[in-house]
Formats: C-alpha cells, sequence, structure tokens
C-alpha cells in the first residue's frame, strides 16, 4: 500500500495554480502581505518614539516601508517568470520564490547599511588609525552581527508575504484532461 506522501505530487501546495482575474484580489493579496503580524504586534506593545521618516525613524516602521515596495516589486518579477516559462505554476513555487527574493533583498541592504556606515565612519574620522579601527568595529556590528538578523527577518517577512499572495491572489488550476492523446507526445520530431 503506497502512503498518502509518497509521490512528489501529493506534497501539500502541489496543487498547479493560476493568477486570480479580479484585480481586489491583488491589492488585498499585497495589504495582507505587508501586514506581517511581528511587526504590527510589537509596534501597538511599543510605540516607536520617532514616526517621521528619516535616520532616527523605527526599524519597524522601515521594514513596513521596504514591505510596502518589495511586494509589488516581488509581484512583478513572478509574472514576468510566469510568462517567460509558466513557473512558479504552484503554491509552493511562489512562496519560495517569496523567500528567496525577500532574503536576497534582506542581505542586499544590509550589506549596503553596512558599507554606509563605514562610509560616513571613515568621513568623520580624525585620522587614518581612527578610520580604520571605526570600520572595524562598524563591520563588526552591522556585517557580521546584523546580517544574520536581517536574513532571519527578511526571510520570516518573506515567507509570510508568500503564503498571503500564495493563497489570496492565485486559485487552483482545473487539470485538462488530454481528451485527444495528444498532450503527452513530443511533436519536436
Amino acid at each position: 500500500m503506497i502512503s498518502r506522501l509518497e509521490k512528489p505530487e501529493t506534497f501539500p501546495g502541489q496543487q498547479r495554480v493560476a493568477w486570480r482575474r479580479e484585480p481586489q484580489r491583488m491589492v488585498l493579496a499585497v495589504l495582507a502581505a505587508v501586514l506581517w503580524p511581528p511587526l504590527w504586534i510589537t509596534l501597538a506593545i511599543w510605540p516607536p518614539h520617532n514616526w517621521m521618516p528619516g535616520l532616527e525613524m523605527d526599524w519597524r516602521l522601515q521594514v513596513g516601508l521596504l514591505g510596502l515596495i518589495g511586494v509589488p516589486a516581488i509581484l512583478w518579477l513572478l509574472a514576468r517568470e510566469r510568462q517567460k516559462g509558466g513557473r512558479p505554476a504552484t503554491r509552493l513555487g511562489v512562496v519560495w520564490r517569496f523567500m528567496f527574493y525577500g532574503g536576497l533583498l534582506a542581505v542586499v541592504l544590509a550589506a549596503l547599511f553596512a558599507i554606509w556606515q563605514v562610509v560616513l565612519q571613515w568621513m568623520n574620522a580624525a585620522n587614518f588609525g581612527e578610520g580604520i579601527g571605526s570600520s572595524e568595529t562598524t563591520l563588526l556590528i552591522y556585517g557580521v552581527g546584523g546580517m544574520p538578523l536581517a536574513v532571519v527577518i527578511g526571510i520570516g517577512y518573506a515567507l509570510w508575504a508568500g503564503l498571503c499572495v500564495a493563497f489570496i491572489a492565485f486559485t487552483p488550476q482545473p487539470e485538462v484532461r488530454d481528451r485527444l492523446g495528444v498532450m503527452g507526445r513530443d511533436t519536436t520530431a
């Protein structure tokens, strides 16, 4: 007797999906994806001291703003990828791509922030030795210490966003039966 999960097709998330036609579903998916619960719960418990955009803006608000930009950008990348090759074709594929692009965005932004901090330290250094020392400390704090934290937050946020998009913006695609017997043939021969 074959177990229910012995074939790859029976794993959860492997059913073929298609974009929903209603545009309000896409807007709802983006809004749900941006509303990552850890951000908004902590904002309710510990309100930020500075709501205004700038260098002192609370990091949770900055992450929320990045989500407002990042989720539609990832949806655009998914649409482009689906036009070219028809992938991702499953909910699991949608979630995986969100996690990949979200993790990649987190790494790039954390690296750019660390480099920006090093440049600021060099500009504020009084001499060469102070510049070297501040660069080492900055890279240790923001590069070595901050990068894993940024990746974990980025992938966690992207997992939530991918699940929201996969279930709100996509619908199961009905399977097409091969009535004429031509779908399995190789027509290149």
